[in-house]
């Protein structure tokens, strides 16, 4: 081994989401049930590591800064086995650095950011491309079921406790302009604590019908048909989070031209869906902003779903109010108990 290399340090990173715009259950390929979800993509905040390598260090130990990123930390360790194997070298430990801006507890896929940030270091300290699905795969071996944060942009249909592709929906989503907010002040949500999910077939029925209604709105670039599914997606997720704001958020979009709301199903984010082809859109977001600070629902990012220069020029951040009196993401245990507040995302 050169010295160069037993001394390597690799970096990587990966984003985050805003929540779901589908979760439940669907049938794979093969007609099996599982579970499955649809991510809203986010460009912003994200995870970053460094991971340094350590020969005369056992293989196994992995160092991790902050050292509560215990998900990462394993994640690591898979990789440094999986990049090792596909080299034809001998694993070692190492030392894991995470830089993360993504909310913990909030839905917004902050572990599996930094889960993926930790595998592309590695990758990166060994100089091994690592295939998205073998990425996929560590990822939920370091954390039982993960978002598809290390995918493109595509929209897909995504089995988070397998770590598969059930279907790829089409090129883009729909051109969307979301106003972000979050619900339960912004506190995280124990996933734990909610009761069990237990599907029978009138559920699958229904999520089968969603899926093929999503499948038709990527398609057709369909922002109004987009909108209907993440709404029905977001009040079957009511029947477990229970969020006692998710009414008047949903007045809130119907009253103002919205075409729809989703939410994280783990977490406490929600987003105001709009049309970027309907005219008086800055009218329309502004007035969603103030509508939602008048009843109390802290306003967090208003972002695209298109490249920033399209159809909504540039991302704004409101930096009043309770959800933006706070700095990076805290340290913390992975799936913290304690409320956070939300920082101008």
């Amino acid at each position: 081994m050169s010295p160069a290399l037993r001394h390597a340090t690799g970096y990587g990173h990966a984003p985050c989401h805003h929540g779901e715009i589908l979760q439940g259950v669907f049938r794979d390929p093969a007609g099996r049930r599982c579970a499955g979800l649809v991510t809203l993509p986010m460009d912003g905040p994200g995870s970053r590591a460094e991971f340094a390598r350590g020969p005369d260090t056992p293989a196994g130990v992995v160092t991790v800064r902050p050292g509560d990123r215990t998900k990462a930390a394993r994640a690591a360790v898979l990789a440094v086995e999986e990049c090792a194997r596909r080299g034809g070298e001998a694993p070692c430990g190492g030392e894991l650095r995470l830089l993360g801006e993504v909310p913990v507890g909030l839905g917004m896929g902050s572990s599996t950011s930094d889960v993926i940030a930790a595998v592309r270091a590695v990758a990166d300290a060994y100089g091994v491309r690592l295939p998205a699905e073998v990425v996929a795969r560590l990822a939920v071996r370091a954390e039982r079921a993960s978002d598809p944060l290390m995918l493109d942009a595509r929209p897909v249909l995504f089995a988070q406790r397998e770590g598969r592709v059930l279907e790829v929906l089409g090129r883009r989503l729909p051109p969307l302009v979301v106003v972000g907010c979050a619900l339960g002040g912004g506190a995280p949500v124990d996933t734990l604590a909610l009761p069990a999910r237990v599907w029978d077939e009138a559920d699958l029925r229904a999520f089968e019908r969603l899926r093929s209604l999503l499948r038709r709105a990527v398609a057709l670039g369909d922002a109004a048909l987009l909108g209907r599914v993440a709404t029905a997606s977001a009040r079957r997720g009511q029947r477990a989070l229970r969020h006692a704001e998710f009414d008047t958020v949903e007045g809130i979009a119907g009253r103002l031209g919205a075409v729809g709301v989703q939410i994280a199903h783990s977490g406490s984010v929600a987003g105001l869906l709009l049309d970027p082809a309907v005219p008086g859109l800055r009218h329309r977001v502004r007035g969603c902003v103030r509508a939602l600070e008048g009843e109390g629902v802290p306003v967090t990012r208003v972002f695209t779903t298109v490249p920033t220069r399209a159809a909504f020029p540039t991302t704004k951040e409101f930096t009043s109010g309770p959800a933006h009196r706070g700095g990076r993401r805290p340290t913390g245990s992975d799936t913290p108990r304690r409320p956070a507040r939300l920082p101008a995302l």
